[in-house]
């Protein structure tokens, strides 16, 4: 006893010698905060989004987002970290007055009870509308900027499918946005956005001298400005090319999102450095480039009408064809509940019979059809309404009914799947919307995607999983609240004139516009 007493009094000593070391760090260490809030969200979907959404992380389980902050890891020991707050939501409608407020402001106290910072590291995506507020990020931003004051660093991680509006560029010392779509290098890239604050901190050179922003007036979804085909592949290689240049940090080609309606959403180029030439001349070499390539942007894969697109899958030999059901992509922004394409494969003869071709639908909302399942089990005939919750627009509910082949519950997104087998399709019914990107999503529900004639999901461009399983594919041209065919948008508040809106536009001013440093 006199022994374990001993030792703890002796720990104490040492901790009150020393000062405590929990995250293991220098002794002179950086104090950087963690927050962040990050969403997709349609204006032209009319779902809503709430706070439930975002699946706020706080403290020390915020690490887990982060690879490169791992306990042992190199970064994680160079400073003295200060998670607060990090909320990212499946991409969907806009987000509800309410939800903003309650996470900015528990944002907002976090960072006024832990201060002060020498950093924050600022994790969002860029594109996210809230109800009677415009240019969100620029306003989360600004709102901490009054909390932490002008002098602590903040390093901004970006989607390159978001939008920074001067007011963001201000507020932020360092930006960095991915460069690959899909987003491959999403980790690698907020990775970047880390080891930049950490070493402008260390060598004391603090805030870059110079921040280029140049608005280039384009506006495309991201299936058209993909980096797997050019002329997106060939631009999105010459960012890296540029931080080669003395005097620039980073640099960023933001694509913009296409499915909101604020004067904000268009493309952006920015650049930041301590070289006034380098850092101006290179973000006017991205802004150019891209804009002469603007009419080279098509879509990653062919795109058809839905109709041609089932009779193309139907007459191939190729296991899976695929087909993205893009109008109603939910990691886009859709409401994830549009029944028009399900509602047109079971209209068909084709599939009718259960010795036609086998397809997969994944997925459609269904609470109503989802407990008459959990009910009735595995084996059973089931029939109740799926789809058309949120949005109706294009296609109301459908009445399915089939036999119940799986039930899986505990998913994160979905709560509860259940598939049903209607004639030859095989119906992914969920308690709420989810994406299906990898196999283990379906091999887990008992179907093999691969053995599959037809597999239809909603997403755009196909993640990397699905893309390498495809025999072919296809992206069909369905509505909703992510429709690519953006002139059956109805814009009202972008800023005009916009390619490919306006076609025959003039040339743009492209010329670098220097930001005002935040402390200015």
């Amino acid at each position: 006893m006199k022994k374990l007493f001993f030792s703890a009094f002796f720990c104490i000593y040492l901790v009150l010698l020393f000062g405590c070391n929990l995250n293991n760090t220098k002794k002179d260490a950086h104090r950087i905060a963690i927050v962040g809030l990050g969403i997709e969200s349609s204006t032209f979907s009319p779902a809503t989004t709430d706070e439930e959404a975002f699946r706020a992380k706080y403290g020390k389980d915020i690490f887990d987002k982060y690879s490169f902050l791992a306990p042992d890891s190199t970064i994680r020991k160079s400073a003295d970290w200060i998670p607060l707050i990090v909320g990212k939501a499946l991409p969907g409608g806009i987000v509800t007055n309410e939800a903003y407020e309650s996470l900015v402001s528990q944002t907002l106290d976090m960072l006024k009870d832990n201060g002060p910072y020498d950093g924050l590291f600022l994790d969002i995506h860029g594109a996210m509308s809230v109800v009677g507020i415009d240019d969100a990020e620029g306003d989360f931003i600004s709102r901490i900027r009054s909390v932490i004051g002008v002098e602590t660093l903040i390093s901004t991680s970006m989607d390159l499918h978001g939008n920074v509006s001067e007011k963001l560029a201000k507020h932020t010392d360092l930006i960095s946005c991915y460069r690959m779509a899909p987003h491959e290098d999403y980790m690698d890239s907020k990775r970047r956005c880390v080891v930049n604050l950490l070493d402008r901190l260390e060598s004391g050179k603090g805030k870059p001298a110079y921040k280029a922003w140049i608005p280039v007036p384009i506006l495309l979804p991201g299936e058209k400005t993909s980096t797997r085909i050019e002329p997106g592949k060939s631009l999105y290689e010459q960012v890296p090319v540029m931080t080669q240049k003395k005097g620039v940090l980073d640099a960023g080609i933001w694509v913009g999102y296409a499915w909101a309606d604020e004067p904000r959403n268009h493309a952006v180029v920015m650049v930041t450095g301590d070289n006034l030439e380098a850092v101006v001349s290179s973000a006017e070499k991205l802004a150019k480039q891209f804009w002469d390539d603007r009419k080279k942007f098509k879509f990653v894969a062919p795109t058809t009408t839905l109709e041609e697109s089932l009779k193309l899958a139907i007459k191939s030999e190729k296991k899976p064809f695929i087909i993205s059901d893009m109008g109603d992509n939910p990691t886009a922004g859709g409401a994830g509940d549009v029944t028009y394409t399900l509602n047109e494969i079971l209209l068909r003869n084709e599939f009718k019979d259960s010795d036609g071709p086998s397809l997969i639908y994944a997925s459609i909302p269904g609470p109503d059809l989802i407990e008459k399942a959990l009910k009735s089990g595995v084996g059973s005939f089931v029939e109740g309404n799926v789809g058309a919750i949120v949005d109706n627009r294009f296609s109301g509910p459908i009445l399915l009914s089939g036999i119940v082949s799986a039930i899986k519950t505990g998913d994160r997104d979905a709560e509860v799947e259940v598939v049903v087998k209607t004639g030859s399709v095989n119906v992914i019914v969920t308690s709420k919307r989810k994406p299906y990107h990898y196999e283990k999503d379906f091999t887990d529900l008992n179907l093999n995607p691969r053995d599959t004639d037809i597999v239809v999901v909603k997403i755009g461009y196909l993640v990397p999983e699905l893309y390498d399983m495809r025999g072919d594919w296809l992206m069909a041209l369905t509505p909703g609240g992510v429709d690519q065919d953006l002139e059956r948008l109805n814009y009202k508040r972008i800023k005009r004139p916009m390619f490919p809106l306006d076609p025959e536009m003039s040339e743009p001013n492209l010329s670098a516009r220097l930001i005002e440093l935040s402390n200015k």
